[in-house]
């Protein structure tokens, strides 16, 4: 399963086409609702923790930084964000009702 915004290149047919043909489902998600969203309830946060306040000398620093930054969270730091993400899930059915297609109800 794949968990993707609604960007209009991720919704074009050339990506909706590949990932028919590997037999990747879509989560569906709602436009502008970053508070489900992992990168940015989770994985931003981290980064701007970590690198608030630095200053970079060269682009490679940075990606050196942000690759250092994304090794260190652990397995269990993951899946506690994918647990988060599933009661956000919950949250936004309650909260908006008709928003979710079936797919995503069976799989909370």
């Amino acid at each position: 399963m794949l968990l993707q915004d609604n960007a209009p290149a991720h919704a074009s047919l050339l990506i909706r086409s590949y990932l028919a043909k590997h037999q990747t489902s879509v989560v569906p998600h709602p436009p502008y609702s970053p508070d489900i969203d992992p990168a940015d309830f989770f994985l931003f946060r981290k980064f701007k923790t970590t690198l608030e306040g630095r200053r970079f000398q060269t682009i490679e620093e940075i990606l050196e930084k942000a690759k250092r930054e994304l090794r260190a969270i652990t397995e269990s730091a993951f899946q506690e964000a994918f647990q988060q993400w599933k009661k956000r899930w919950k949250r936004s059915i309650a909260v908006e009702g008709t928003i979710v297609k079936e797919t995503v109800l069976k799989m909370l």
